[in-house]
């Protein structure tokens, strides 16, 4: 399972990557044109985020690179760190392109510590879709811990788990048909759509993915030396979610136009390695 799994998931980005930095929703020409611009993911973390000027951060499965280029923008040392090279290829196109100071590394996450170095980094930084892709969730603390220096924090936010129980092809009603906690086999789709504006479809449609409920989240990384500083449910999420029963906000946040009150759509979680 586990080479199937990053096989067909690494298939899948590769095929993403291209279509994501031509999607207007990816905003690379405002990257470009706009130095001071950040993506709508790190506009909405930094007041719980804070001040990382001058701090060694890693950004874990980082994609094309906008979240990660957008740290460097506000004075953070940053490396980023995926396992699609299609999507290494678009955020080194990125960064040469904005002048950005930005490291990226090809490796798959449970590989962070062996790519990139035991307790290098001041911030460990996961964004949102991130977790979903992994099959286990205490390899996955075991990793953070290793990255960050005694002292050091992770800053999470990530699509919540009861958002993920959701069906999304039930849209009279919010009806839970997966999984809250992490099983052992993955939950398998094939979708020739991905989750910004894009005129293409993917060929690679098939991928695995698994849930963590969020105390398997939080013990995980206890039992891995760090220690929870904050905790925070949100009632948005930053793509359309559950089609046909969310609007978008200003700040490019969607939320359920009925009844918000009945469901977290995402969380932001703090922790800090002792």
């Amino acid at each position: 399972m586990a080479d199937d799994y990053r096989t067909l998931n690494r298939a899948n980005w590769d095929e993403r990557a291209p279509m994501h930095a031509a999607s207007p929703d990816y905003r690379v020409a405002r990257f470009v044109a706009e130095p001071e611009f950040l993506s709508a993911v790190v506009r909405f973390d930094m007041p719980l985020l804070g001040d990382v000027r001058g701090l060694r951060g890693v950004h874990l499965q980082c994609h094309i690179g906008t979240d990660t280029i957008s740290l460097a923008r506000l004075g953070a040392r940053m490396t980023g760190l995926d396992f699609s090279p299609a999507s290494l290829a678009q955020a080194r196109e990125l960064a040469e392109r904005t002048g950005a100071d930005v490291d990226f590394v090809e490796a798959d996450v449970y590989e962070a510590v062996s790519a990139l170095g035991k307790e290098r980094f001041d911030l460990v930084f996961t964004g949102i879709g991130a977790l979903c892709w992994l099959p286990s969730i205490e390899r996955w603390a075991r990793t953070v811990a290793g990255l960050l220096r005694p002292g050091g924090r992770l800053f999470l936010r990530e699509g919540h788990p009861m958002l993920w129980t959701v069906d999304e092809s039930v849209t009279d009603r919010l009806t839970l048909g997966y999984p809250y906690f992490e099983t052992p086999e993955p939950m398998v789709f094939a979708d020739d759509n991905t989750y910004v504006e894009t005129d293409g479809r993917l060929e690679q449609t098939t991928t695995h993915e698994w849930n963590h409920g969020i105390g398997e989240i939080v013990s995980a990384l206890l039992a891995n030396g760090l220690t929870l500083t904050g905790l925070t449910e949100h009632r948005s999420v930053p793509w359309n979610a559950l089609p046909g029963r969310m609007t978008c906000d200003e700040h490019d946040e969607w939320r359920l136009i009925e009844h918000p009150e009945r469901v977290p759509l995402s969380y932001t979680l703090r922790a800090r390695k002792s």
